[in-house]
């Protein structure tokens, strides 16, 4: 019969992709926690990893054990903290996001609101690529990214394939972000012929740096100046520096990014939607769906 320690134990398994440092976690020896696993696996006739050169990753099957797991354990932590005064165990939550302000806010907000004396969170501000791969191996509960006429029908494919589903906050028309010195930055609309002189700064998208994972709309426009960066402080960084600019929804806070970025709306008929992707038939756990409401605040300031 499956035991609440050997749910645990995968749970820890997933979160480390290592049976080594899941081990040295969990206090146990390495062999012993193979066994639980191995053990796990023969009695629920499913293998929940793949072992492989590059490590253990989560087999299909194991997506769906670990999300039903996950939901037993809390429940069963709920129980103990509740009649039997437990400690509750650290938490645990993951979000993988393209380069977006607001997923910080929000990250901050779920930090401030359920962060215990011991928690272990990560926010991981990635390639629009490795975003859905994290989802559809649970690495990350939830994924931040957008869709557009463009990009839908190929970002849309690789969801279906991978079982997961989009979830929509905002639709936004195109704005770009500049320096408040850039000539332009006194326009109260900017058109692409205007931007042609000024360097083009976007995302690298690493292997995948395929026009469909672009974290900007109109990708297949070339550019006399363009520069590929991998994270959001250089990308500002040049922006006031080169006077660069980038495309994006326009929403932008002053107190991560200061106020010497500011948004213009860009001429085009484009829409951006954005949204969250998470498992399809799976429930949220506690701190999931805490963050898509602190998603939801932090777009509406």
């Amino acid at each position: 019969m499956t035991t609440l320690q050997q749910l645990k134990y995968v749970i820890e398994v997933a979160n480390r992709r290592s049976i080594n440092e899941a081990a040295k976690r969990l206090f146990i020896t390495q062999p012993s926690l193979s066994n639980a696993i191995k053990d796990l696996e023969e009695e629920i006739q499913i293998s929940i990893f793949e072992r492989s050169n590059k490590g253990i990753t989560l087999s299909k099957e194991g997506v769906e054990f670990l999300s039903y797991a996950r939901q037993v354990v809390e429940q069963a932590e709920l129980l103990e903290s509740r009649y039997l005064n437990a400690k509750p165990s650290p938490q645990h939550f993951s979000v993988s996001t393209q380069h977006y302000a607001f997923a910080v806010n929000a990250f901050v907000s779920l930090i401030q609101e359920f962060g215990l004396d011991e928690y272990e969170f990560a926010l991981r501000e990635t390639k629009t690529h490795e975003i859905i791969e994290d989802v559809q191996t649970l690495r990350s509960e939830i994924g931040i990214l957008y869709l557009n006429e463009f990009n839908e029908k190929v970002i849309n494919k690789m969801l279906k394939s991978a079982n997961l589903q989009f979830n929509s906050l905002f639709k936004a028309k195109p704005h770009v972000f500049i320096s408040v010195k850039n000539p332009l930055a006194s326009q109260s609309i900017v058109t692409i012929e205007q931007l042609e002189e000024y360097p083009y700064l976007s995302f690298d998208q690493g292997e995948y740096n395929s026009f469909h994972f672009s974290e900007e709309i109109l990708s297949t426009i070339s550019h006399k100046k363009s520069i590929r960066v991998t994270d959001r402080a250089t990308l500002f960084n040049l922006l006031i520096g080169l006077n660069g600019y980038t495309i994006s929804t326009g929403v932008l806070n002053a107190d991560l990014n200061g106020n010497e970025i500011i948004p213009v709306p860009l001429d085009c008929e484009e829409t951006i939607h954005v949204g969250w992707i998470s498992h399809k038939n799976t429930m949220l756990t506690k701190l999931g769906a805490a963050y898509v409401e602190a998603l939801k605040q932090a777009i509406s300031k």
